[in-house]
């Protein structure tokens, strides 16, 4: 079974990068791929686990970004051969996470929510977010769930939202590809507008794949965007997106419900492709 979306505590998962390899083999996940958001600590504190399990671990990341007045989120793999450069890169997308997370306490403070970023912090650690604000929120009895804390509180439409300072997602496809990378555009069925006047745009600039396979998305959205890969000449990748507790009826490898069916040459492809690409 492959699972090529995944996250770990270090990102806005709830497991430990080995509790979530631990869970890839115990569900019978032969290939992962650790996608948390703009870093690769999970990455790096799963791999030797992930080899005493054998199990084929592939760097991921995933990257949040800006295109056309929306946020776009972008899937990059196999960042490992060139760590250094990936990295300082990185870094800076958290520095402006870290600027956000200011800024969204303050815009709270004013509406008279009293949480510190202290407690944030304690919940995410170096990649706190949305979802470890939406977690003291509902410890301290403001909201009831994580769900009624983003529609509340959190969300684009919500009056507390605070914009991140995201890279511009033609930047980051370009960066990722310079680097030998490749970039797949995460959760399509999430996006604004339509694909076909999208896509192309995306292609010029080096977009590799699409995740035609994801835990969101229906039979006939999959189809949907399997013959959108096949009408631009992208790859094809998918994964569960699996966050643990904070989307428990999403598993491991099977998605939502079971909904999730990744075929084994998906990977033959994608490698394909790195081949070609590195």
């Amino acid at each position: 079974m492959i699972d090529l979306h995944a996250h770990t505590n270090e990102s806005d998962g709830t497991f430990s990068p080995v509790e979530l390899i631990d869970a890839a083999s115990h569900t019978g996940v032969t290939v992962l791929g650790i996608t948390d958001h703009d870093t690769f600590a999970g990455y790096d504190q799963a791999l030797p686990h992930a080899r005493e399990q054998g199990i084929e671990l592939i760097c991921g990341i995933e990257l949040s970004t800006k295109f056309g007045g929306q946020s776009v989120h972008l899937l990059a793999y196999y960042l490992d051969g060139c760590p250094t450069e990936s990295r300082i890169w990185i870094d800076e997308m958290q520095a402006s996470r870290d600027e956000r997370n200011v800024r969204l306490i303050e815009c709270l403070r004013k509406g008279g929510i009293a949480i510190t970023l202290e407690e944030v912090r304690a919940k995410g650690r170096r990649m706190a977010g949305r979802p470890h604000f939406a977690q003291v929120l509902v410890e301290k009895g403001y909201v009831a769930t994580i769900q009624e804390a983003f529609d509340k509180y959190l969300d684009k439409s919500a009056p507390y939202h605070v914009d991140r300072d995201e890279p511009q997602l033609v930047s980051c496809i370009e960066r990722v590809r310079d680097q030998r990378g490749i970039t797949s555009l995460a959760h399509p069925c999430r996006l604004k507008g339509d694909l076909n006047g999208i896509l192309p745009e995306l292609c010029r600039h080096g977009l590799n794949a699409i995740e035609v396979y994801h835990s969101d998305h229906t039979a006939m959205q999959t189809e949907q965007f399997f013959q959108l890969a096949e009408r631009y000449g992208l790859g094809i990748t998918g994964g569960s997106d699996f966050h643990g507790a904070v989307k428990p009826d999403i598993k491991l490898g099977s998605g939502r419900l079971g909904n999730l069916k990744i075929p084994s040459d998906l990977l033959v492809s994608l490698r394909d492709s790195v081949h070609g690409h590195k």
